[in-house]
């Protein structure tokens, strides 16, 4: 996959709504296996996709790339021995040690990319198309269902969702709606109104914590106004949870999730160099005193071989 196939197919991860990282090489000194320009994309699972150096810079890009994500703030590393750079280094730059035998070195940009935000509103009131269409009018993702067609499927835990029934299966609604976990439900109603759903989804068996999370009315406070102006409140309402950093941290939890369910091998630190490698049977794994350790490389095995005691009391320190 060459930089133009990943910047392809992160257009098509955004227009699905995942999260991910993008690493872009800004800068390169040799000898190394990545080029100035060079791009790869990294799932929150920790998946890479694109070429951004070989078995040295891959991990710490990918474990780099996953706070990012999670982080919600963008990175710039330069990955090589700190011994190269000196005082040299800019204010801001981390540096990564990458490698125990190559001179080379990496300065490697990772952005968070973070899907624009999802809204499900479910109804057909004339509020309820207006509201989708004052979403999508600010490049959010909106989608209107009936509530006869609104499951929990329809939604995840980044999203948002408005119940606008109005009256017409709201209890039902609303019960589809917590029951996704979404990062926002709101219900469109007065507040003796939601206190009877609510009441009622409790008697129910509803978990209370989810029932908590539900906002009733949902939106800003306006006293009696149009059903315009109410879409306005609601939407208002809505952008200040984004702003408070609710939907990005959902979505690194749910990142998280599904990192845990795609985990590959546990990770470990190379006592030699300080890589975090893969701890398992490619990271050239050693039984020393009934410990084993992992090694980016041979020549790292090879070295720790020689003077075990050097590397470990290193590593105490």
């Amino acid at each position: 996959m060459d930089s133009w196939d990943v910047l392809a197919q992160a257009t098509d991860l955004a227009r699905r709504g995942e999260s991910f990282a993008l690493a872009t090489v800004v800068w390169r000194q040799g000898p190394s296996s990545s080029q100035q320009g060079s791009r790869a994309i990294i799932t929150a699972a920790g998946e890479l996709h694109g070429w951004i150096g070989g078995a040295c810079a891959e991990p710490v890009v990918i474990r780099e790339a996953r706070d990012v994500i999670a982080r919600g703030a963008a990175r710039l590393l330069l990955l090589g021995n700190p011994d190269q750079f000196g005082a040299a280094v800019p204010d801001g730059m981390a540096v990564v040690p990458i490698s125990c035998q190559s001179e080379g070195a990496l300065e490697v940009y990772i952005e968070p990319v973070i899907p624009a935000p999802s809204l499900v509103v479910v109804g057909r009131s004339p509020m309820a198309h207006k509201l989708a269409e004052l979403a999508r009018a600010v490049g959010w993702r909106a989608d209107l269902i009936a509530g006869e067609d609104f499951t929990s499927a329809a939604a995840s835990t980044s999203s948002m969702v408005v119940v606008a029934t109005q009256g017409h299966g709201d209890e039902e609604m609303v019960e589809q709606a917590v029951a996704a976990r979404p990062a926002y439900v709101g219900l469109v109603g007065s507040r003796k109104r939601g206190a009877a759903v609510l009441g009622y989804l409790a008697d129910r068996g509803v978990p209370q914590d989810q029932l908590d999370r539900v906002r009733v009315p949902a939106g800003l406070d306006l006293g009696p106004t149009t059903h315009q102006e109410i879409a306005v409140a609601i939407l208002a309402e809505l952008v200040q949870v984004r702003a408070s950093g609710a939907l990005t941290a959902a979505a690194a939890m749910a990142g998280a999730t599904a990192a845990g369910a795609a985990a590959g091998p546990a990770q470990a630190i190379d006592p030699v160099c300080g890589m975090t490698v893969d701890a398992g049977p490619a990271s050239y794994p050693l039984e020393h005193e009934g410990s084993t350790y992992y090694f980016c490389m041979a020549g790292c095995r090879r070295s720790f071989e020689q003077d075990p005691a050097a590397y470990l009391k290193e590593s105490r320190c």
